[in-house]
C-alpha cells in the first residue's frame, strides 16, 4: 500500500514539474514580442510608398529619404537592426503590412477605417488636406473656400490612388470629376499640364508645390476641413499593448524634442532643391 502511494506520489510531482515546465516555456514565449523577433531577424521592414516630403525615392540610385524613411532608419538603430525599405502603393500600403510583407507602414494617416485592419503609433505630425491649382485657372472661382465652391461640372481633381486625400475628396465630391493616379508626380504634372484642375494632397505637400510653382499656383485650406489626421506609422494588428508602447515611446521623444521637426525641415529642402 506504502508503495503504491509512493509510486502515485511521484508520478504527481512528475506532472506537476511538466506542467510547470510547460508553464514556464510558454511564459518565456509570450515575453518575446514583436521587436524581439525583429531582432533575432537582423532587419526592420519598412513599407514605402512615395510622397514628399513624407517619403520619397531616388530613381537612378533606389534610395529613400523624406522624414519618415529616416523615423525608419532611427527606429532601426534603435532595435540594433538593419532598416529595409519594400516599396509599395498606397493602394497596398495597409493589405502588405496585413500580410505580413513588412513590419511597418510609413506614414500612414489614422483614420477609423484603418484601424479595424492595424494599429497605429502615436502621430509624428498633424495633417489636413489642401486643394492647389492655378490662380488663372476661370474654373475656379474667386475667393473660393469650400470644396462646394468647386465640385462644378467640367472641374476635375487630380489626388493619388488609394490615398486619405482619395478617400475624403470621394466622399465630399458629389459633381466634378476625380482622376486617380498612383504616383505623387502623376497628379503634379496632371495640374501642370491642365489636364486636371485641381490637386488634392496633403497641405505641406501642396505647400512645396506652391512653392515650387510661385508665379501661378496657390493652395486652398478648405472650410469645413476635409480631414485633419495623426500621421503615423502602421502597426500590424497582433502587436501587444507593450509593443506598440516601444514605438510609441520612441516617437514621443523626437516629437518632444522638435526632432522630428528637424527631419521635417531637411526634406522639405531636399523637394525645394530638387525642384530648383
Amino acid at each position: 500500500m506504502l508503495s503504491k502511494m509512493m509510486t502515485s506520489a511521484l508520478r504527481a510531482t512528475a506532472a506537476l514539474v511538466l506542467v510547470a515546465g510547460l508553464s514556464t516555456a510558454t511564459a518565456s514565449a509570450q515575453a518575446e514580442g514583436y521587436w524581439q523577433g525583429v531582432q533575432k531577424s537582423g532587419t526592420l521592414r519598412c513599407g514605402a510608398a512615395v510622397a514628399p516630403p513624407y517619403v520619397m525615392r531616388d530613381p537612378a540610385s533606389g534610395e529613400y529619404s523624406g522624414f519618415f524613411a529616416d523615423l525608419c532608419r532611427e527606429f532601426a538603430d534603435v532595435l540594433q537592426v538593419k532598416p529595409e525599405f519594400v516599396d509599395t502603393t498606397w493602394d497596398n500600403i495597409v493589405a502588405g503590412l496585413q500580410a505580413g510583407k513588412w513590419d511597418l507602414s510609413l506614414a500612414l494617416n489614422r483614420t477609423s477605417a484603418r484601424a479595424m485592419a492595424v494599429q497605429f503609433s502615436i502621430p509624428a505630425m498633424e495633417y489636413q488636406i489642401s486643394l492647389a491649382y492655378n490662380k488663372d485657372n476661370p474654373k475656379i472661382p474667386a475667393g473660393a473656400a469650400s470644396v462646394a465652391n468647386i465640385d462644378k461640372e467640367g472641374v476635375t481633381l487630380a489626388v493619388m490612388s488609394g490615398t486619405a486625400q482619395d478617400k475624403a475628396i470621394s466622399a465630399a465630391v458629389k459633381t466634378a470629376t476625380i482622376l486617380r493616379l498612383p504616383t505623387n508626380d502623376e497628379t503634379r504634372l496632371a495640374v501642370v499640364s491642365r489636364r486636371a484642375d485641381i490637386l488634392v494632397d496633403a497641405s505641406d505637400t501642396n505647400q512645396l508645390f506652391t512653392q515650387s510653382n510661385l508665379d501661378w499656383a496657390v493652395a486652398m485650406n478648405p472650410t469645413p476641413a476635409l480631414a485633419k489626421q495623426g500621421v503615423a506609422f502602421g502597426l500590424p494588428h497582433q502587436l501587444s499593448a507593450a509593443d506598440v508602447e516601444v514605438v510609441n515611446i520612441f516617437l514621443e521623444e523626437r516629437v518632444a524634442t522638435g526632432h522630428v521637426d528637424e527631419l521635417i525641415r531637411k526634406a522639405v529642402d531636399e523637394v525645394l532643391k530638387a525642384g530648383n
